[in-house]
């Protein structure tokens, strides 16, 4: 199964400066306890914004970058190699987890999408599709509001009544 996992503003926003806008522990919490042990996909740029631009611990991380070289994660050169991939680890959890442009390339590709919505706006450059305004997402659960970090925040999941095949 195939998901995305992001939070986004009220205005969809996800990201600015190659960082995320908001610091909220329990989504933190959350989108660890969610991929750990699984399969995690990225860009190059969203590697780079981790801690030391080492990949995520106690995950398979994919990551595409035409220009990084590495042994402590899966290098794929373009989106063909990044799907086949993605194909051959079918009977896995994955995970997209940014940046931009590669949640607007594999959406259609995801069974779900979990989205912490932030009731805020971050002033962002990068935005995640509008899933309430995607005719191929439902919206199948929505948490009550909680605090996290003065932001009010509710967990979201949306279903792909449309997905793609790999």
């Amino acid at each position: 199964m195939i998901k995305a996992i992001v939070h986004a503003d009220k205005e969809w926003g996800i990201g600015r400066g190659n960082d995320m806008m908001f610091s909220l522990p329990k989504d933190m919490k959350f989108f660890r306890e969610t991929t750990v042990g699984h399969t995690v996909v990225m860009g190059g740029n969203t590697l780079r914004s981790f801690p030391g631009a080492k990949p995520l611990k106690n995950r398979v991380n994919i990551v595409l970058s035409r220009g990084q070289v590495r042994d402590d994660c899966i290098i794929v050169r373009d989106y063909d190699a990044l799907k086949k991939e993605m194909k051959r680890r079918e009977n896995e959890e994955i995970y997209v987890i940014g940046g931009g442009a590669v949640y607007k390339e594999l959406l259609p590709y995801c069974d779900e999408v979990l989205v912490t919505k932030v009731d805020a706006i971050g002033g962002a450059e990068v935005f995640f599709p509008n899933l309430d305004e995607n005719p191929n997402f439902v919206c199948i659960s929505e948490s009550e509001p909680q605090d996290d970090n003065g932001y009010r925040i509710r967990f979201t999941t949306y279903r792909n009544t449309n997905k793609q095949s790999l």
